[in-house]
């Protein structure tokens, strides 16, 4: 199952495992229980603290990795590789007693949760999304012995995908009923569970000091300013709703200079250990609401959460990035992850046969019809301009496909269902005027981003896009205030753009602080005159 240089690096791996594990596998006669068989017969071959045994698991084929003599245990209801192979080797480790790297008082945490949980996570291999939250429910389950999971391939388990409507992944299920559909660290899963968190984190912003450099958004904008502003050694802080930004919904990155190819994922995590390596406060799940700006030259400028806590600093870099653009139109709020999707790397699997549309012709929208046209019955793809937008050699790829059907001058006007899931759109023709419908099963929108400046209306100017207008050195319409990335005017919404112009935020708020005399001292200034 395992080529040579796999088992090498595994055996590497396992040599740090600590207590006893036994991995107890439920299999029939189906082709993909023996190649899972083969896996754990590798795996286990390369360690002596592992022993390989049979169970009687409902889902098969299925395996847990069960610290030998305790309650301690997770497990993978079919194959965990490609991006959850990571996943099956922390798991191992860590109920093999390896000590995680989160921080003490997150472990804590875990550790200290009441009550008994039992997550189920529905995955496909293909998800980039989705090991994030595999792994954190794996942790958590080996260190509370109340805490279990089982993470499920929704691909190997149609039947249950099919009962329980999940048409978009991860999907997590606690004690049988829904919880959490995509991307989520661990810090998010247990300020879900620990309902006194936010209150707490709250408490704990209420009493910080005033930065000097205060960033918000933890994308590669932000990150980029945070290094840029604390290698000055100035007080430097981050708020982001989630650290990583849209880089974490990214499947792959193949033209950031000096790497070939990565994926977002890790370029994430990286970013943010970059941000760790200095000085920087980093206050993670923060969700700013609102920004007043300083009441005085050389005054405090006030960011508001939604906790209810505010933040105070000399000067703000706001680096809050763009989202995913909504189509607008009756049914897609209510039909959203029950067949109206924006990832078709990550819920492609789940759509298998069935028949779906892209909504959008540019590259993302063709890069998704040809990938979804190797999985589904058939891919209709729907733009609203007279011609697509898309590279041309896309175009010839798309235009090959015998499954696919292009539809240009459309303009999507409705999301039809029947309640529990989607059942087909209606579209526009926007030449000849007439009404359509489309019967199908899934729907993938990719028409672009939109900046994430609402909360912004009104104190800085926004383009009529709703981007933050910026001068060329990050300078918005408030002084001491600057802005980079994605949520600005300038063009081209690449990462390696992003953390340039982060960089020069950060670089243009320093040499903004040297040049301002603060408040307090212009005060005490003019008093002895």
């Amino acid at each position: 199952m395992l080529d040579a240089t796999l088992k090498t690096q595994l055996k590497g791996y396992l040599e740090r495992i600590t207590q006893p594990v036994e991995l107890v596998a439920s299999l029939d006669d189906t082709p993909k229980s023996q190649e899972m068989l083969g896996l754990l017969e590798d795996i286990a071959s390369l360690s002596d603290k592992i022993t390989l045994l049979r169970g009687d698991d409902a889902r098969t084929p299925s395996f847990a990795i069960q610290r030998a003599g305790t309650d301690i245990a997770v497990r993978f209801a079919g194959l965990p590789m490609g991006h959850e192979f990571n996943s099956l080797v922390l798991a191992l480790l860590q109920v093999g007693g390896h000590p995680s790297k989160e921080a003490a008082d997150l472990i804590a945490r875990i550790k200290d949760l009441d009550g008994d949980f039992r997550f189920e996570t529905y995955f496909s291999l293909s998800c980039q999304n989705c090991p994030d939250v595999v792994q954190a429910l794996n942790l958590m389950s080996a260190l509370n012995p109340r805490i279990k999971h089982v993470a499920i391939d929704g691909a190997l388990f149609q039947a249950e995908v099919e009962a329980r409507q999940v048409m978009a992944v991860p999907s997590v299920y606690l004690n049988g009923e829904p919880f959490a559909q995509g991307r989520m660290g661990l810090e998010q899963i247990v300020a879900k569970l620990d309902t006194g968190a936010a209150a707490r984190a709250a408490e704990a912003i209420k009493t910080k000091a005033p930065f000097e450099v205060l960033v918000i958004g933890g994308g590669p904008a932000g990150a980029a300013a945070a290094i840029y502003a604390a290698r000055k050694g100035i007080r430097t802080g981050v708020a982001a709703e989630r650290f990583g930004g849209q880089v974490l919904d990214t499947m792959a990155i193949e033209n950031f200079i000096s790497v070939s190819h990565t994926e977002g994922p890790k370029l994430a995590a990286a970013l943010e250990q970059h941000v760790k390596d200095y000085d920087v406060d980093i206050m993670n799940l923060q969700l700013a609401e609102a920004l007043v700006p300083a009441p005085v030259p050389g005054g405090l400028i006030e960011v508001k959460l939604a906790n209810g806590a505010t933040l105070k600093s000399r000067t703000v870099i706001l680096s809050t990035g763009a989202r995913w653009r909504s189509m607008n139109v009756p049914g897609e709020a209510e039909y959203r992850n029950k067949g109206v999707a924006y990832c078709p790397h990550c819920d492609g699997p789940l759509f298998k046969g069935k028949r779906v549309a892209v909504i959008g012709g540019g590259n993302s929208g063709v890069e998704a019809a040809i990938d979804l046209a190797g999985l589904v019955a058939h891919v209709t793809l729907i733009e609203f301009d007279s011609q697509l937008r898309a590279d041309a050699v896309l175009q010839r790829k798309l235009h090959s496909l015998p499954n696919v059907t292009v539809i240009t001058s459309g303009q999507t006007t409705e999301v039809h269902g029947d309640g529990a899931k989607v059942t087909g759109l209606s579209y526009k023709d926007r030449v000849g005027g007439e009404l359509r419908q489309v019967d199908l099963e899934g729907i993938f929108v990719q028409i672009g981003l939109v900046p994430n400046t609402e909360w912004l209306k009104g104190t800085v100017a926004l383009s009529p896009r709703g981007e933050i207008e910026v001068d060329a050195r990050g300078q918005t319409s408030l002084p001491g205030v600057f802005a980079a990335g994605d949520v600005t005017t300038v063009p081209y919404k690449q990462i390696v753009i992003a953390m340039g112009e982060g960089s020069k935020a950060a670089l243009s708020a320093f040499d903004h602080l040297i040049r301002t005399v603060p408040a307090e001292e212009a005060e005490l200034t003019v008093a002895a005159e």
